[in-house]
């Protein structure tokens, strides 16, 4: 029997049967592809030209004579300039060196100061490879000197090893054992 204080059970309302038919065919309505296209044939497309490739600029050829071949009064004046500086850079690489060797001789291996005063180490060891640095640097000028020397003998002197151009008087009075020119040194920028 039922009782009286039960409260009546409440039922969702039905949905109307029609309206999930509309949803459903409005979905596969959305969800559908097109058919398909027939496939026309296409006419031929003109390919474009490929473009040549544009040839590397040919390398600038040595000429057939050194610019100062002939120039016997020049050439001799640059061996006197280049042996000076020879001399001079020869020195300063040999005493760089025993300065750096002299320095290294006077500290202890544990005479290593880090107060305030002194920094890491002091300026010994700074000093030291700095004299290290400066007389490789030298020892690296007398080479570039022989090789100069070397090019007077072979009449060779004075032609830029980039661009083969004569390297200018001016220039080479200044720096004897110059290789290049002015435009190839400073990057070449005449020649974009």
């Amino acid at each position: 029997m039922p009782t009286k204080n039960a409260a009546p059970k409440k039922t969702a309302p039905a949905k109307a049967a029609g309206t999930t038919k509309k949803v459903t065919a409005k979905k596969a309505a959305a969800t559908a592809q097109p058919e398909a296209a027939p496939l026309v044939e296409a006419a031929p497309v003109a390919k474009a030209p490929i473009p040549a490739k544009k040839a590397a600029p040919a390398p600038p050829k040595r000429p057939a004579t050194p610019p100062y071949a002939n120039d016997e009064k020049f050439l001799e004046e640059q061996r006197v300039l280049l042996l000076e500086e020879r001399v001079i850079y020869q020195g300063q690489a040999v005493d760089l060196r025993a300065e750096a060797d002299s320095l290294a001789l006077e500290r202890e291996p544990g005479d290593v100061q880090f107060d305030e005063e002194s920094g890491e180490g002091g300026t010994v060891t700074v000093d030291r490879e700095r004299n290290l640095a400066l007389s490789a640097q030298a020892a690296a000028a007398v080479e570039e000197i022989d090789d100069a020397l070397r090019k007077i003998d072979r009449k060779t002197y004075g032609g830029c090893e980039r661009c083969f151009e004569a390297i200018p008087k001016a220039r080479l009075r200044a720096l004897p054992f110059a290789r290049l020119c002015v435009a190839c040194k400073s990057g070449g920028l005449s020649r974009r």
